[in-house]
Parts: C-alpha cells; structure tokens; sequence
C-alpha cells in the first residue's frame, strides 16, 4: 500500500526522493526550488522546512493539490469515506448577500501616527493592554474624541477589497457600555483582507483576542453558523482551523468543531486555562498554547471530547 501511495503523491506533487523513512517532494505551499516538503507516509504527516506548511493527514495535500481521481484512488486505499460526493452547494448565486461596505465615525482620530496629547489616554490604554505600536498600525487602530463614539478604541474591519465593512468600538474610559459597534450585519470576515486561506486559521472570540494570534478571525461572538460568510470561506478554501475560544466557552468551541468535521476540515482545538482569556495573553504565550493543541480526527473524537467535558 505505501508503493501506492507513494505514486498517487508523485503524481500530485511530482518526483520526490527518499531520505530515511522520508520523501522529499517540492512544496506546494512556498513552491520552494529544493525539495525541502517532508513526508513520511507511515506515520500520516508532512511538513515543509521552508515555510513551516505542516499537518498530520496527508490526505490534505491530495484533496487540495491533486486530481478528484487522486483523491478517489486515496480514499479507496486508505477506507476513507469520500466526503467529495456529497451533494452541498455552499452560496446560492440568486441569494448570495451583497458586500456590506460602510463608513468610519466622522470624528475618527487614528492611532497609527504621531501621538497628540489628544490621543495619549487612547494610546496608553492600547499599549496597557500589551499592544505594540507595530500591532496599532497593522490593525488601523483609531479613536473617538468627539461624537457617538467619543471615548472610545475603534477598530476598523477592511474586506477583501479593502473596504471597510465593521468597526468595534470600545470604551477606554470605563463607560457602562463597554461595546458600541454599528448597527450593521455581524455576518462579515473581520479583516478578511489580512488572512491567508493557505495557512492556519484560528477562530477566537474577540477583536482583541485576534491582535495577540497570527492569521485568526474573531468570530464576535462564540457561534459559528455554517451558512456564515466565515464558515463558508473555510470550506471553499479547505483551510486548517484551530478553535480557540475562552474556557468558558468550551461546549461553543466543541459544536463548532463537530460542525466543521463534517465538512472534512481538519480541527485543532487550543485549551485555554480557566479563567484565562487570550486577549491578556502574550503572542509567546498563545503559539505556545497553539503547539500543544489537540487534533480532532472525526466526530468520534469530538464524542469523546464531549464526554470528557461531562465528567
């Protein structure tokens, strides 16, 4: 069998050499010139020591960089169930939601630049909380010292297209209404224009959860619906998903594991420490807890981690 596969992987990722219990392939990922792609079929993993792809179902590479009829030979190999004759249409050309696009409060002040004694509570109450002047401007972070939103952080949310489609505002000075966002759609991929579809995709809570982890989304929230545009954007790109919700949250994170399993996303789940939220955590501190997170096979993983809960 592993003679077999080893073809099927030629002829998706081309020639490849061996080196111990290893093949060499060129990576699809990084399209590095040397074949620095490790796949050792044995143990199911592979992993690009040029741009750090990496996954424990080779499957993976077959579904997403070969043939239908790769995957078909795949599966009948491997007894996998193929998952790819299921008939599901993931957007209804006739009802498919229009982009939402709107403006920023008039009296938004931005953070990105040289700092007034205007902006310095603002500004303080950013790098308080552990953001750096790099994550301020990556994130376009601004404020209000005037208006419906004056006193408040307002980070702003940019689509595909670079247009803006969102914005939280957060009150920094202790306002009884901590959140004043737009009265708009949540039904959005906040800062869809900074994720890479290829890489990693972590799903956490909040915006500010989202600043202290690479490539992730917030969710708004702590549901995901499989008819939303976040959803259905992971399912068109077969991206890899970490979940890494509040430890509050965990049978939320469960069912949004057992929802994105039945689609054959391979699902990672992050354990955050009770009482812990990722927002006052360092970066260092969350690839950390990212190393250690749990892979979630199928759904009898997810049964399993659903009765572990129950204990």
């Amino acid at each position: 069998m592993k003679s077999e596969k080893l073809k099927i992987l030629n002829d998706v990722l081309g020639y490849s050499r061996q080196q111990g219990s290893e093949h060499l392939f060129r990576c699809p990922y990084c399209n590095h010139h040397k074949n620095k792609l490790s796949v050792n079929i044995s143990a199911n993993v592979f992993k690009c020591w040029i741009c750090d792809a990496r996954g424990k179902s080779i499957r993976r590479l077959v579904k997403r960089y070969g043939s239908y009829s790769n995957l078909k030979q795949w599966d009948k190999l491997t007894g996998v169930v193929d998952f790819a004759s299921f008939d599901f249409k993931l957007f209804d050309d006739e009802t498919e939601e229009q982009p939402i696009r709107i403006d920023l409060p008039k009296e938004f002040r931005t953070l990105t630049g040289k700092i007034s004694p205007a902006d310095l509570r603002a500004h303080s109450y950013l790098i308080g909380r552990g953001l750096s002047e790099y994550d301020i401007l990556y994130n376009k972070i601004g404020h209000c010292t005037e208006g419906d939103y004056a006193g408040r952080i307002i980070v702003p949310s940019f689509d595909e297209q670079g247009y803006v489609n969102y914005f939280m505002a957060r009150t920094y000075n202790e306002h009884w209404t901590k959140y004043k966002n737009p009265n708009t759609s949540k039904n959005i991929i906040f800062n869809e224009l900074n994720i890479d579809w290829d890489s990693d995709v972590i799903l956490v809570e909040g915006i500010f959860d989202s600043i202290f982890a690479k490539n992730s989304i917030p969710l708004l929230g702590s549901t995901l619906r499989e008819d939303s545009r976040i959803f259905q954007k992971i399912i068109i790109n077969d991206s890899s998903v970490f979940v890494a919700l509040d430890s509050d949250a965990e049978e939320k994170a469960m069912n949004i594991a057992r929802n994105l399993l039945k689609y054959d996303i391979e699902v990672w789940k992050i354990d955050v420490p009770n009482g812990k939220d990722i927002g006052d955590m360092s970066k260092k501190e969350f690839e950390m807890l990212k190393e250690q997170a749990t892979l979630l096979k199928d759904n009898a993983e997810y049964i399993l981690q659903r009765k572990i809960l129950a204990l």
